[in-house]
């Protein structure tokens, strides 16, 4: 995962929206077995906004972006299914978006506007991260491991997660899509 740096006391955030349980536990323990350093740092989940660096004094206009660009979306119905690869350009096995890929993309591009535009460093494409950075050997055994997995569930919410010093991504608050409502805390 390519981490920009920060300077002083800028905040590092990313956006997602949240593989729910039990089909979370599943992903997660898939990356652990793989090897993957950060299987218990990063809850599994779809990039909207990858690791970006904000000023602490800009954050209110962060939540009030995400809270609109959320509120523009209906809640959708997102399907895993199957496995792909990054490789050999990034080692990246994944668990494909099957249904609501083009939800995603929609959602990637609003939230990456504003006070959050960005270049990305590659195309966007919506994916369930299962191994990085690991063995070529381990990639293949993730790859196997969960060309079967199927998971259907609702997404209704986007995740803001803030990167610690501990180097674990925690959710600091979600953004409701448009007639949706939050988790439970």
């Amino acid at each position: 995962m390519h981490l920009p740096p920060r300077v002083d006391d800028q905040l590092r955030i990313g956006v997602a929206v949240e593989v729910p349980e039990p089909y979370a536990a599943l992903v997660q323990a898939q990356r652990a077995r793989s090897g993957d350093p950060l299987a218990r740092a990063v809850a599994p989940h779809v990039t909207i906004l990858p690791p970006a660096v904000v000023e602490p004094e800009d954050m209110p206009a962060v939540h009030e972006h995400l809270a609109a660009a959320a509120a523009a979306h209906r809640p959708f119905v997102m399907t895993l299914q199957g496995t792909g690869t990054f490789r050999p350009v990034s080692p990246v096995v994944f668990v494909r978006v099957q249904d609501g890929a083009q939800r995603c993309a929609e959602l990637e591009r609003d939230v990456r506007s504003g006070p959050l535009a960005s270049a990305l460093r590659f195309d966007y494409y919506p994916h369930v991260t299962v191994a990085h950075d690991v063995p070529e050997a381990a990639m293949d055994e993730a790859e196997r491991a969960m060309a079967a997995f199927h998971a259907t569930f609702a997404i209704s919410w986007l995740s803001l997660f803030h990167h610690h010093e501990d180097g674990v991504w925690r959710r600091d608050r979600t953004f409701p899509l448009g007639g949706g409502r939050p988790p439970e805390p």
